[in-house]
């Protein structure tokens, strides 16, 4: 490879005029290139991309873009939220991109609107995106939009046509499942459930997991409580539970929520995990550290996201050929302090039964 020195014997980042210089055109030229301009010819064209990839050029993904007929670039349609979950997910969406050759592109919606999400998707087009990854988990009604580029849905069902669409999910089902099972082989004779807005798809998925659970045991199932992912309502729920001393165990769809379902349940003498047992679901690191540290399932947001785009990029790049199967994803059950046997069980075993694993791994912390 060509290698473009500075000062002092350096190696330096290279600029347009050591791309003309290489390919023997004016630097206005290869502005026109780099920006697939029109009247260049082809001879021209090839080596101006040629040039700039050996000096690798710091354009160079407009070289690639303009040798493959692609821009390069993934837009992703994400909800407009700094809640835990939310963010964590386009975060991870953001790390599997790295090293990919494609750039990230991000359009936030308000609250699942179709309109919204339309304006969001039409957004995305108009740059050329190559493909665009929906990270909205609320959808309500048809969204007003066909694309022509491969799509991908991120933990939520086609909520747009599409001639090339590709799901893959973070397992919330499987997850819940997980969290109530863990509460059931403690010895508590049912669990109940504080939802997350069943708008949502991840709380509709994590109340299947939950009712999944209790049937395969022949157990109660308790009346659904609904919160709307805040501590607020949480703290609500747990008001309510806190007046039925038949309650036992509790899984909450969110940690947030778990985190004010516990107050109030320590407000009214309720002891934690004495008297009732609490489960969140997210897996946010920072509830490690309140009294008591909260048990959890931690959401695979970075197996999720690497499996998506590879999919998404496979149906960019081989649009004519079958895609990479699905693999399952990390159930990952964190056991803290806020789960024990039922206080009257005497046949739960000993604390926080590490006996069991959901075909995956624990974590302590």
């Amino acid at each position: 490879m060509t290698r473009v020195v500075g000062r002092g014997g350096s190696p330096a980042a290279p600029r347009s005029a050591d791309v003309a210089q290489l390919a023997g055109v004016s630097r206005k030229t290869v502005s026109r290139v780099l920006n697939n301009e029109p009247y260049v010819s082809d001879d021209v064209r090839r080596r101006v991309i040629e040039a700039a990839e050996e000096l690798g050029y710091r354009l160079n993904n407009a070289a690639r873009t303009l040798a493959s007929g692609r821009t390069c670039s993934i837009g992703v349609v994400a909800l407009g939220t700094a809640g835990y979950g939310t963010a964590s997910l386009l975060v991870a969406i953001e790390k599997a991109v790295r090293g990919s050759g494609y750039a990230l592109r991000v359009v936030n919606t308000l609250d699942g609107e179709p309109d919204d999400i339309a304006a969001a998707v039409d957004s995305l087009l108009e740059q050329g995106v190559d493909g665009i990854i929906v990270s909205e988990p609320i959808v309500e009604g048809e969204v007003p939009v066909r694309v022509d580029v491969p799509v991908l849905f991120l933990g939520a069902p086609p909520a747009f046509g599409g001639s090339r669409a590709v799901t893959a999910g973070v397992g919330a089902d499987l997850l819940a499942r997980a969290a109530t099972d863990h509460l059931l082989e403690l010895g508590h004779q049912t669990v109940h459930h504080l939802a997350g807005p069943l708008r949502w798809y991840a709380a509709r998925d994590r109340v299947e997991g939950w009712r999944t659970a209790l049937a395969a045991r022949g157990r109660h199932q308790p009346p659904l409580l609904e919160g709307d992912w805040s501590a607020a309502s949480g703290y609500l729920a747990g008001r309510e539970l806190a007046a039925d001393p038949e309650v036992t165990a509790v899984f909450v769809s969110g940690d947030d929520m778990a985190i004010g379902l516990i107050h109030a349940l320590t407000e009214a003498g309720r002891r934690v995990p004495h008297d009732v047992s609490v489960i969140g679901f997210d897996g946010n690191p920072v509830f490690a550290y309140v009294t008591p540290p909260l048990t959890t399932v931690r959401q695979p947001f970075d197996a999720a996201a690497r499996e998506g785009l590879k999919r998404l990029i496979h149906a960019i790049e081989e649009p004519d050929t079958e895609g990479p199967s699905s693999s399952d994803l990390p159930v990952e059950l964190v056991v803290r302090a806020s789960t024990a046997p039922p206080p009257t069980s005497s046949s739960a075993g000993p604390r926080a039964s590490s006996s069991r694993s959901h075909s995956s791994q624990r974590s302590s912390a």
